[in-house]
């Protein structure tokens, strides 16, 4: 909790510092920004600040940036005659929409807020909660891919989190589109098997992994566990895709900065992706055709001639 306290802390902080920046472009009025700066530091450079004091710099740096856009008047009116960048005008309404969010926070000493902002660069990225041992919260585009015969399908991509289990029918329906039929069987995470889901399946044929729902059985039928350890086997190569892309081609380093480039730059991975898998494809089924070419060929001139 201090920690997300403490980003709050440097967000405002950075915020404070380009609106400073702004008001020495339009004049010159005491901005006590040298008493902001010393605040600042007292509290960033403590090792483990009580949340006491985490609250009082808030309150400090909400002040501070507050006077600061009220010596910014009209901001709406800068995309038109102020001499502020284009830039500059747009971080300056998300530095109006940050400053919101901070005090209602504070007012109502909660951490959460509908749309928090947690860049000033990119307002676009919200934390998503993920509960993972090694990364509590991340930041980034969250995506459902399908895999079909080794090819990433992207199935929807959001910057806000989203239940996996309610993008399953449109990505069966996707299917049939692509393909004309619906596919014989699907394998899925549990998340997926919910019940909405495996009636839509039961009313089209089509085979979802997992245990059916309900108490187990006390002697589970060997051929049903054969089948769940086949599925899980198949579904494995969902994981494996992003573990892929993350690892060879920077699905975990998107640099991009605005919203629409960082979501050209995640499409792009996931064609280059099966475009590798197409290649290998083809290498491998022109290999063999050269190693039979080339077999039968040798093994033509050593045959015996018929008496």
């Amino acid at each position: 909790m201090s920690r997300q306290i403490s980003t709050d802390h440097s967000l405002l902080s950075e915020a404070r510092e380009k609106t400073e920046a702004m008001i020495d472009i339009l004049y010159e009025p005491r901005t006590y920004r040298r008493v902001a700066r010393k605040d600042y530091l007292a509290t960033a450079k403590m090792r483990k600040p009580r949340k006491k004091q985490l609250r009082s710099a808030l309150r400090k740096q909400l002040g501070y940036l507050h006077r600061n856009l009220k010596n910014i008047e009209k901001p709406e009116a800068y995309f038109l005659e102020s001499p502020l960048t284009l830039r500059q005008a747009l971080e300056l309404v998300t530095i109006t929409k940050l400053y919101r969010q901070q005090k209602y926070m504070y007012d109502h000493k909660t951490h959460s807020v509908e749309d928090r902002i947690v860049s000033i660069t990119q307002p676009h990225v919200r934390p998503i909660v993920r509960g993972k041992a090694r990364t509590n919260v991340q930041f980034g585009a969250k995506l459902a891919i399908s895999v079909i015969n080794g090819f990433a399908y992207l199935e929807k991509l959001s910057w806000d989190n989203f239940n996996e289990g309610m993008t399953f029918t449109e990505a069966v329906e996707r299917y049939k589109l692509r393909h004309g039929f619906y596919p014989e069987s699907v394998h899925v995470d549990k998340i997926y098997r919910t019940r909405g889901n495996i009636l839509y399946c039961t009313k089209r044929a089509i085979r979802i992994s997992g245990p059916k729902l309900g108490r187990p059985p006390k002697e589970p039928d060997p051929a049903v566990r054969k089948q769940a350890y086949r599925d899980a086997l198949d579904r494995n190569c969902s994981e494996g895709k992003f573990g892929e892309g993350k690892r060879r081609y920077g699905l975990s380093l998107i640099k991009a900065k605005l919203q629409e480039t960082s979501e050209t730059v995640i499409i792009m991975n996931l064609i280059v992706m099966n475009l590798a898998h197409l290649y290998r494809g083809l290498f491998v089924f022109f290999s063999k055709s050269a190693f039979r070419a080339t077999f039968l060929l040798l093994t033509s001139r050593f045959r015996p001639a018929a008496a």
